[in-house]
């Protein structure tokens, strides 16, 4: 009932067009946790930043090691993508909705993202860790800005054979292209990522010891962002 009183509230909303954000409406609910780790209520996705609700998504990241070193297959997101076009990606990642677990989200957007098979990701992929941060929407998120936005993501690694090559599948993704370290780094500099998967490959970095507190000045203080604590309810599941 909750979920229905809210959504169609929203709806109305909508209609009213007073809220930009709520026209990027993806028919995608986003569960609402209580203190015991029950679902209140669902949301839909994009009014989630309005009430400043605890989110939840997974993110890949694949590499390769070859003669050339460790590479990164970093996505660009499509220049018609609603929130943060032509901006740099993690391989592959979504939200995870309502009633679905981490690994199961992951392997779906494996596939719908860049075409690497349900087998490949059951077979060789690794969570990294779950970070926990705040977000604060900019003007390429689309919608309203300067929303404050706590999120929680799933992230994995995943490492290819040096001859399989992520393949765009939907309307989501330009292309793919293979990083090295210092492109990665670089690209971080500039900007250029998706900030919250900027963040997660900033976490792959730390994971592989190419980022730590002798090259990184502000490397604690990096680590303190990347896992923050949550204020509010918050439902952990297992990565695998």
């Amino acid at each position: 009932m909750r979920s229905l009183v809210l959504e169609n509230t929203l709806k109305a909303t909508r209609k009213l067009a007073v809220i930009s954000m709520l026209e990027s409406w993806r028919d995608e609910n986003f569960p609402v946790y209580g203190p015991e780790g029950e679902v209140l209520l669902e949301i839909e996705r994009c009014a989630s930043a309005l009430f400043g609700i605890v989110t939840y998504g997974v993110q890949l990241v694949c590499y390769v090691r070859d003669k050339r070193g460790l590479r990164l297959w970093i996505g660009k997101r499509a220049e018609g993508k609603q929130t943060y076009p032509s901006m740099l990606d993690s391989t592959a990642a979504g939200g995870l909705g309502a009633g679905k677990l981490p690994i199961e989200a992951l392997i779906c957007e494996a596939q719908e993202e860049a075409t690497i098979p349900e087998d490949i990701v059951k077979m060789k992929v690794k969570p990294m860790s779950q970070l926990t941060y705040f977000h604060i929407r900019g003007n390429k998120a689309g919608g309203e800005t300067g929303l404050f936005q706590p999120e929680v993501e799933y992230t994995y690694e995943l490492e290819l054979d040096p001859d399989m090559t992520p393949m765009p599948k939907d309307s989501e993704v330009e292309c793919f292209s293979l990083y090295t370290i210092d492109e990665v780094l670089c690209a971080l500099k500039q900007r250029r990522f998706k900030p919250n998967s900027a963040i997660v490959i900033v976490e792959f970095l730390i994971q592989h010891g190419i980022l730590n507190a002798e090259n990184e000045p502000g490397y604690y203080g990096i680590l303190s962002h990347l896992h923050r604590k949550i204020e509010f309810p918050v439902l952990i599941q297992p990565s695998n």
